[in-house]
Parts: C-alpha cells; structure tokens; sequence
C-alpha cells in the first residue's frame, strides 16, 4: 500500500514539472513574480476564509463550535497529505510534545477568541483590533523575555494604539464582547509566538503548523461541547439545516475549514520564501486586503472617524514591522573588523 501511494504522489509529481510548478521550471526562473503570488493567494485566501466564516455565523452562530470545524478539516487535509507522501511527517515523541502543548494551548485560545469576536463585531473591526499584536510582541518581548526594545520601535507602535482607539470610539458594530475577545486572541498569539521560536529549530513549518492543529483540535472540543453543546443538540443543527439545507451546510462547513488552514499554511510557507520585512509589508497587505474585502462583501457601514482609525492603525504597524525587520537584517549582518 505503500510503495502504491508512493508510485501515485510520483506521478503527480512528473506531472506537475511537466508544467514546470517543480524546481527547475517557472519558480526558480521567475522567484519574485512567484513571491508576489503566494503573497496575493495568502491574502485572498485569508479574505475568502473571512466573509466565508461571516456568512455562516449568519444563520449558525456557534463559534467554538466553528473552531472544532476549522481544525477539524485542517488535520483531515494534514493526514491526507502525510498519507500520500506530499509531505515528509516529522516523527514525534514525548519532549516534542511537551513542548508543541503550550504553543497549542495559545493557538486554541487565540482561535477560539477570534472566532467569538468574528461572530459579535465586523470583520474590518476585529482585524482593527487585532493590529494591536506587534505592541503586545513588544511588550511581551520587554517584560517577559527580557529582550529590550529600541525607542524607535516604541515609538512606532503609538499610532497603532492610537488608530485602534480612534476605531473603537465610533464603531458601529462596537461591543465589548467582541473587543475583548479579540484582545484575548492577540496575548494568546503573542505568547505563542514566544513559544513557537524553539519548535521551529525542530522541524518545518508545515509540521509545526500540523502538529499544532492536531493538539488544538484536542484542545478545542471540550469548551464547545460544554458551553455550545446543548443548544446544538437541541436546535442549533436543526436551525442551520432548515435555512439553508443539509448540503449547504456541510459544504460550508468543509469548505470554511479547508480556507482556514490553507491560508494559514501558505502564510507560513511564504515567510520561508522571503526576509522578515518583506514578509512583515506583505502582511499588512493581507490585513488592509481582508478589511477592504469585508467592508464590499458585506456593505459595512463604517464612520470617518473609524476609517481614519483604521488607516492610521495599520499604517503603525507597517512602520512598526519595517523597523523591526531592518534591526534584525543589521543584527545578521557581520560586523566590520578593525584593521
């Protein structure tokens, strides 16, 4: 069984160079228009995933519930691949699994805490919100790790304080359930970012990343079932069902979950194509891209005073994020020996 799946990802492979999507053809050839993509397909996919997930909450609004879906689907498609041999599985053993728990609690809390915080405000405002991480990287990364951070990057870091403030002042879908979720999903990414730094010395990102969802998934069940079970059981299904037909919904459920993990996968992947500021300006793209996409999709009524907000908050984190990239590539460098 298999040498037989091996045979089938071999000729899948032979396939694909046929096309030239394999080493050697129009990756390698043309690397920047091909890094452009993957940054475009990120961003896309990240926004498809958003209004998507949105959508759902209209007519089944169980987010706990919805972040079992979402893993749930992305370990499916991580097994599958393992199974096929697309991607080389990392064994595991007992200290890489004390050390993968931590890094998935943050990860389940932080899902879980967007997905509550998606289901009660505007998507636009709870990426707003969420731009408040980088000062939560930097304040962690201050206090807890005791790394100190330059002024500068302080200094940056008040626009974005500020532009969020200025947001959740006249924001029309403002409640606090919503902001205060999302605050929670930015300490729980915050300390999983701390985390994450030895297990990336252990293996890809693509294992990481897979390891990470199993774990959460884990994690993730008992607080759906205890705080969203009932109401499931009792009508939740039933309710989704009769507006939408059983095909809809599990078609959206699949295909809501497949998103999810592909964007976040193919954003982890485009961070080993590319140097910390590239992928740091890129990732604004993708959040100005999501919040633009949102606001379309759903025809958000938004103020002034919560777009001027807005803008001034990511503008604060691109700042932030060159600044940050340009000290760490000088760090790199080697420094000139005195002659």
């Amino acid at each position: 069984m298999g040498s037989q799946r091996t045979l089938i990802w071999r000729k899948f492979s032979l396939m694909c160079s046929k096309f030239g999507i394999e080493d050697g053809g129009f990756i390698e050839k043309y690397p920047t228009i091909t890094t452009g993509f993957f940054f475009l397909i990120w961003s896309l996919l990240n926004a498809v995933f958003n209004v998507m997930n949105k959508n759902v909450y209209a007519y089944f609004p169980y987010p706990y519930f919805m972040s079992v879906v979402h893993l749930a689907v992305g370990v499916l498609y991580c097994s599958i691949c393992w199974s096929l041999g697309a991607t080389e599985r990392t064994p595991i053993h007992k200290e890489l699994v004390e050390l993968l728990v931590p890094i998935s609690c943050c990860h389940a809390i932080g899902h879980m805490m967007t997905n509550v915080s998606f289901a009660a405000v505007a998507v636009s405002f709870t990426h707003t919100v969420k731009a408040l991480e980088p000062f939560l990287n930097a304040a962690a990364s201050q206090f807890v790790l005791r790394q100190p951070i330059p002024l500068t990057l302080w200094f940056s870091l008040a626009p974005v304080v500020a532009g969020v403030s200025m947001a959740s002042m006249t924001e029309i879908s403002f409640n606090w359930k919503g902001f205060l979720s999302a605050m929670t999903s930015n300490f729980a990414y915050t300390y999983r970012n701390i985390y994450s730094k030895r297990a990336m010395s252990l293996m890809d990102s693509t294992n990481l990343y897979a390891y990470i969802s199993i774990i959460s998934l884990v994690l993730c069940i008992p607080p759906a079932v205890l705080i969203e079970g009932p109401q499931l059981v009792q009508y939740g299904f039933a309710d989704a069902i009769g507006k939408v037909g059983v095909h809809k919904f599990l078609f959206d459920l699949f295909w809501v979950g497949m998103f999810y993990h592909l964007y976040n996968q193919l954003g982890n992947n485009t961070l080993e194509r590319v140097t910390p500021l590239s992928h740091a300006v890129g990732n604004v793209f993708r959040r100005v891209v999501v919040i633009g996409f949102s606001i379309v999709a759903f025809g958000n009524a938004i103020s002034t005073q919560t777009f001027i907000g807005t803008i001034v908050a990511l503008s604060g984190v691109a700042l932030y994020s060159i600044i940050k990239a340009g000290l760490e590539d000088s760090k790199k460098k080697p420094k000139p020996q005195a002659s």
